[in-house]
C-alpha cells in the first residue's frame, strides 16, 4: 500500500508535489501545537477557572480589535506579489518590515490608550485588565519579523517557519507547565504568551539566514510602500471589522454579562475554532498555485478554485457533524463540570466553520482579482449584523445568542453577499456548489 502511494506521489507534477509537501508541513506544525495546546490549553482553562479564563480572553479579545492596524493589511499583499516577482524579493521585505514595525508600535500605543479609557478607576480588575492588555499588546510589535514568513509562504517554502515556530511554541509550553504546577498568577501566562513571539522572531532570523538570504540586503523604498498601502487599506478596513465581528462577541459578553460568561463562551469557541488552521493551511499552500492559473487560462483558474470550495466544505461538515451531537459530552470531557453551559454554545458555534473556511478560500480570488474593497465591505456587513445581533440576544440568551449571532454573520459576510454583487456572483455559484458538494461531481 506504502509503495502504492510513492508511485502515486512521484507521477505528480512537481508543482502539485511541491504543494502537498507544503501542506504536509503547516499540518505537522499545527498538529503538533493542537496536541500541546489541546493537552496544556484544558489544564491552563482547569486551573484559571471560568471568571480568571474569562477575564484573560477579554484582554485577548481588546488587543485582538487592533491585531489588523498593525498588520495593516499586508500579508496576502506581499505574499502575491513574492510569488509573482521573486526578484523584488530585498525591496518588498524591507519596505513591507519598515512598514509593520512603524504600525505595530503605534498600535501597542492605541491599545493601551483605549483600555485606559475602560480602566479609570483604582479597583484590582481594571488594574489586572489593563497589564494584561498591556502585556499582550507588546507582542504585535515583535510579530513585524513575521514579514519573512511570507517569502517562505510565496516560495512554498513553510518548512523553515514551520520549524522555527514549533520550536519556540514547544519551550513555551514548556514554560507554562512550570507555572502551573508552581501555581503561578494570571499575568505570568500573558507574560509566557508574549514571549513566544520573541522567540518566534528569533528563529524567524535564523531560518532566512539559515536559508541564504540576508536581512541586511533589505531595502526600504518610499514609493513602493505607497503602492503597498494603495493595495492593502481595503485590507485594512476588512481586518478591521472581521477582528470585530470575531472578537466583539466577547467584548460585549464581559461588558454586559461578566468574565464568567466570557469564559465559558471562550471555552467553546477554543473547541470550534481549533481545526481552523486546516483550511488556512490548505489556502496558504495552494495560494501561489492559483495566483499562477490566473495567468494559464480562466478554465483552469475557475476549475481550481471549485476544487478548494469544494474541498474546504468537506472539512467543515466532517468536523461539525459529530461535534453537533457530542459538543456537550466533548466540554464536560476536557473542561470539567464548571463549563457544562459551555456544550450549547459550541453546537451552535461550530457551524461558523462551514463559512469562514469558504471565506478564507475566496479570499485567494479576491486577493487574485484585486478585489480588496469587496473584501472590506463584506466583512463590514458582517461586522454590522454581528453587533447589532449580540445586543439584542445576549441580554436574553447569554454566550448562545453571541454564538448564534456569529454564525449568522459569517453567513452574512463570507457567502451571502457575493450574490449581491455582479462581479462576485460567480464565486457565490462555486461557493454553493461547495456547500452543496456539487462541485465534486462535476456539476
Amino acid at each position: 500500500m506504502l509503495k502504492k502511494i510513492v508511485a502515486i506521489y512521484k507521477n505528480l507534477s512537481p508543482n502539485l508535489r511541491k504543494i502537498i509537501g507544503n501542506t504536509g508541513w503547516l499540518f505537522t506544525e499545527k498538529i503538533v501545537q493542537l496536541v500541546l495546546g489541546l493537552l496544556v490549553g484544558v489544564w491552563i482553562t482547569r486551573y484559571l477557572g471560568p471568571e480568571r479564563f474569562g477575564r484573560f480572553n477579554y484582554a485577548i479579545a481588546i488587543v485582538g480589535l487592533f491585531v489588523p492596524l498593525a498588520k495593516l493589511g499586508l500579508d496576502s499583499i506581499v505574499i502575491r506579489n513574492l510569488a509573482r516577482d521573486p526578484s523584488c524579493q530585498n525591496e518588498t521585505l524591507g519596505t513591507a518590515f519598515v512598514l509593520k514595525l512603524i504600525s505595530s508600535s503605534l498600535t501597542f500605543l492605541a491599545t493601551l490608550g483605549f483600555i485606559i479609557l475602560f480602566t479609570s478607576n483604582s479597583s484590582l480588575y481594571s488594574q489586572e485588565t489593563l497589564w494584561l492588555v498591556g502585556i499582550i499588546a507588546s507582542g504585535t510589535v515583535v510579530q513585524s519579523f513575521e514579514i519573512i514568513d511570507f517569502w517562505f509562504q510565496s516560495q512554498i517554502q513553510s518548512k523553515y517557519s514551520v520549524i522555527t515556530r514549533n520550536v519556540a511554541y514547544v519551550i513555551m509550553t514548556g514554560v507554562k507547565i512550570v507555572l502551573l504546577q508552581v501555581r503561578a498568577p494570571l499575568i505570568a501566562f500573558a507574560i509566557a504568551m508574549s514571549v513566544e513571539y520573541v522567540l518566534s522572531a528569533i528563529g524567524y532570523l535564523i531560518s532566512y539566514r539559515f536559508s541564504g538570504n540576508l536581512i541586511r540586503s533589505w531595502k526600504v523604498s518610499f514609493g513602493y510602500a505607497k503602492t503597498l498601502l494603495k493595495d492593502s487599506w481595503p485590507l485594512i478596513l476588512s481586518g478591521i471589522v472581521i477582528m470585530i465581528y470575531l472578537r466583539i462577541d466577547q467584548v460585549m459578553l464581559g461588558q454586559m454579562v461578566g468574565d464568567r460568561a466570557v469564559g465559558i463562551y471562550s471555552a467553546a469557541v477554543k473547541i470550534s475554532e481549533l481545526w481552523y488552521f486546516v483550511p488556512s493551511a490548505i489556502v496558504s499552500s495552494v495560494f501561489p498555485y492559483i495566483v499562477k492559473a490566473k495567468d494559464i487560462g480562466e478554465e483552469v483558474y475557475y476549475k481550481r478554485l471549485q476544487q478548494l470550495f469544494s474541498a474546504v466544505s468537506i472539512l467543515a461538515y466532517a468536523v461539525a457533524i459529530p461535534v453537533t451531537f457530542l459538543a456537550t459530552p466533548i466540554v464536560t470531557l476536557l473542561y470539567g463540570k464548571n463549563y457544562t453551559e459551555a456544550g450549547a454554545i459550541l453546537n451552535v458555534h461550530i457551524w461558523a466553520g462551514l463559512f469562514v473556511s469558504l471565506g478564507v478560500a475566496r479570499e485567494t480570488w479576491i486577493t487574485t482579482e484585486g478585489l480588496m474593497k469587496f473584501s472590506a465591505a463584506t466583512a463590514a456587513a458582517g461586522a454590522v449584523v454581528n453587533i447589532v445581533l449580540n445586543y439584542f440576544l445576549i441580554p436574553y440568551y447569554g454566550g448562545l445568542g453571541a454564538a448564534i449571532a456569529t454564525v449568522i454573520a459569517q453567513i452574512v459576510s463570507d457567502y451571502a453577499v457575493g450574490a449581491f454583487y455582479p462581479p462576485t456572483r460567480k464565486i457565490f455559484i462555486q461557493q454553493t456548489k461547495g456547500i452543496a458538494l456539487l462541485g465534486l461531481m462535476g456539476r
